[in-house]
């Protein structure tokens, strides 16, 4: 059973004990990521997270990574939307070690001038490599399309021009800003001491001080139908329909879950029966729901040869309407509840899903939801309110983005 607290100086924390593993796995989350960011800092959560890896007061880049391979676990980062993380996995023996070295990157970056110049090329070629991955480009347009004018739309990695431009006063001040005890959650899961956990937590998060701002509540609304295309010449044409999802935390995520795993989520799905299946359209065909703080969007996507596409799209768009119109089957809806329920259970295998999902919650909500909570709502879905959450999602008009040879042609494929 999991267990959260306060440290001295706010940083939140939450801990389960597994005894029975030989591993722990630490993540230190920051309440802040793309969504965060102003206009004119797009991608600069992205950067210092890069950042935190590029030396700190006590380590060299170095010294960083033979520290990190030494300890032979796994250490890494990620920026979202709404969060940037943090986190490795060691054996127990390694912990004070791991939680030393995640401490001082996640707090203590150095920022240096040279360090900042070489990881700014790094980034740019990360944007560049996102830029040629149709599937990438297509999901990045898809945002813009339904959340326009809000960080929400924004790329997480930034644009290259905002990369190219900022300083090492602009990285500071927004650390200074956003990392702070009071938005960090530190998280643990596996085999540990709890006398000899919490003195570590207070040894290297505990003294941490710094005041910054104290995050809002969000609240995103996708804009409907509307058409973002990107001319590409790549040998496949990726189309990705966008319909106004659910929020992070939502009591209707699982019945969402549900319909996507009947509609395009699993090989027995109806896309993938039909696109593929059937018509031999497409390699590559889902859906899926995503889900961030304050609002949340669900995805059907396709890669197809350009021929085929007006096509697809026009069997992505019937089969969502038949979702809306009809509903799932009730062998559909067993089939996909027990699909649920399992891949929940087995996530609970693993330290480091256990965690991710509590830390996440901790940030965003300020507590934890148990399993026999979670489980409890994935056996309590019905047929009704699953069905209930396709007219509810699928009902709006969707947005479409398009990216390869003769995406322009698409501008007006939903009227």
């Amino acid at each position: 059973m999991q267990k959260s607290w306060k440290l001295t100086n706010g940083v939140r924390v939450v801990a389960e004990s597994m005894p029975e593993m030989r591993s722990v796995s630490v993540n230190v989350w920051m309440h802040t990521g793309s969504m965060m960011e102003a206009e004119s800092e797009n991608g600069i959560s992205h950067f210092l997270e890069h950042m935190a890896f590029k030396g700190t007061a006590r380590r060299t880049t170095r010294e960083l990574a033979r520290e990190m391979d030494a300890m032979g676990g796994h250490f890494n980062a990620y920026t979202g939307r709404d969060c940037t993380c943090f986190y490795a996995r060691v054996i127990d023996e390694d912990l004070e070690k791991a939680m030393d070295v995640l401490s001082d990157i996640s707090i203590r970056a150095a920022m240096d001038g040279e360090e900042l110049e070489k990881e700014r090329g790094v980034v740019l070629e990360e944007i560049a490599m996102d830029e040629d991955s149709p599937e990438d480009l297509v999901g990045d347009l898809l945002h813009q399309s339904q959340f326009e004018g809000t960080s929400a739309g924004r790329p997480i990695l930034g644009t290259a021009s905002h990369v190219s431009a900022y300083t090492r006063d602009d990285l500071l001040r927004y650390r200074d800003t956003h990392y702070t005890p009071e938005n960090c959650v530190v998280g643990i899961c596996g085999r540990y001491d709890e006398e000899n956990l919490r003195a570590l937590l207070e040894t290297y998060f505990g003294a941490w001080r710094r005041d910054g701002v104290k995050l809002g509540v969000y609240s995103w609304e996708p804009q409907t139908g509307r058409i973002i295309t990107r001319e590409k010449d790549v040998e496949q044409l990726h189309l990705s329909l966008g319909y106004p999802g659910l929020a992070y935390g939502d009591e209707d995520m699982y019945a969402l879950a549900a319909m996507s795993s009947v509609l395009g989520g699993a090989m027995s799905s109806r896309l993938f029966q039909r696109v593929r299946e059937e018509l031999g359209m497409a390699y590559t065909v889902y859906s899926y729901p995503d889900t961030f703080e304050g609002g949340g969007t669900f995805a059907v996507y396709a890669a197809v040869s350009p021929k085929n596409g007006r096509q697809v799209l026009d069997e992505l768009l019937r089969q969502a309407d038949l979702m809306r119109r009809d509903g799932l089957q009730e062998k559909e809806f067993l089939e996909a509840k027990n699909q649920l329920r399992i891949s929940y259970l087995l996530g609970l295998e693993s330290p480091s899903g256990r965690i991710s999902a509590w830390g996440r919650q901790l940030m965003i909500f300020g507590e934890t939801v148990d399993n026999e909570v979670t489980l409890s709502r994935i056996d309590s879905l019905t047929l009704d309110g699953v069905n209930a959450i396709a007219r509810r999602v699928l009902s709006a008009p969707p947005s479409l983005a398009v990216v390869g040879r003769g995406a322009d042609a698409y501008r007006e494929a939903l009227t």
